[in-house]
């Protein structure tokens, strides 16, 4: 967490700036899948290369977050469910991950479409990925608001039966100590209370980093979503074996 936190420092400012750009908006076009430019970058991400055959039932994974989920400014197919999903199919693991990732939600926004979402796959989902918080920095909502939406999914979830990965995220340190040192506790608090696993920072190892950037400073491109996938994944396939065993 240390580590993730001084890597966040950096661009802190770059981020406070960012208030404005499409992180906190809502997505332009009305199609919900439509494809996303972003310069060259589907020839830098190719899709891991199966070693072994897919195998057992398919295990299906609801994505539920923002812009970083929705894959913002990326093409179709680049977002980071759809590259969780093929580095856990190339381990021969029939998972499907559906991305409800939107841009622009806040926690209150997700909480509201959490039970409509879930309803509407048509099936129980094996594991929720759920990542929603980081426009509730940038609009600098209170910590508590953040929190009470969490636990509320949290508890839905619970109730439904329905395992769930945390995906944290961190306020920059300009927002001030006492701001971020609420905002930071969320994460691994209600990670612990829930008993669920928790990546601590999405965007840890790739903010700041142009060459893993959109040019808006705020968003990775696809190479940084690659790099998000290669790190969240095994929290991702740890959680579907232990829900497996259960």
């Amino acid at each position: 967490m240390t580590r993730s936190y001084l890597t966040y420092a950096a661009p802190a400012a770059l981020l406070q700036a960012a208030l404005t750009v499409a992180g906190c908006s809502p997505r332009d076009e009305s199609a919900p899948d439509a494809p996303r430019v972003s310069g060259n970058d589907s020839e830098v991400m190719p899709a891991p290369v199966a070693t072994v055959p897919v195998r057992g039932p398919e295990r299906v994974v609801l994505a539920l977050g923002d812009s970083l989920y929705a894959g913002y400014g990326l093409s179709r197919g680049q977002s980071l469910p759809d590259a969780v999903q093929a580095r856990l199919r190339a381990e021969g693991i029939n998972a499907r991950l559906v991305n409800a990732g939107v841009s622009g939600d806040t926690s209150a926004d997700g909480r509201r479409r959490l039970g409509y979402t879930l309803d509407r796959l048509g099936k129980k989902p094996d594991l929720v990925l759920l990542g929603l918080g980081g426009n509730d920095v940038l609009r600098q909502l209170d910590p508590k608001v953040t929190r009470d939406n969490l636990a509320a999914m949290l508890d839905e979830l619970q109730r439904r039966g329905i395992p769930v990965v945390l995906t944290g995220m961190l306020a920059p340190p300009n927002l001030g100590p006492d701001y971020a040192g609420k905002f930071n506790a969320i994460y691994p608090e209600l990670a612990r209370q829930h008993h669920a696993p928790l990546y601590p920072f999405i965007l840890d190892g790739v903010l700041g980093n142009r060459a893993l950037m959109l040019p808006d400073g705020v968003h990775p491109n696809a190479r940084g979503v690659a790099r998000i996938a290669d790190r969240v994944t095994p929290v991702v396939r740890q959680a579907l074996a232990e829900t497996a065993e259960g």
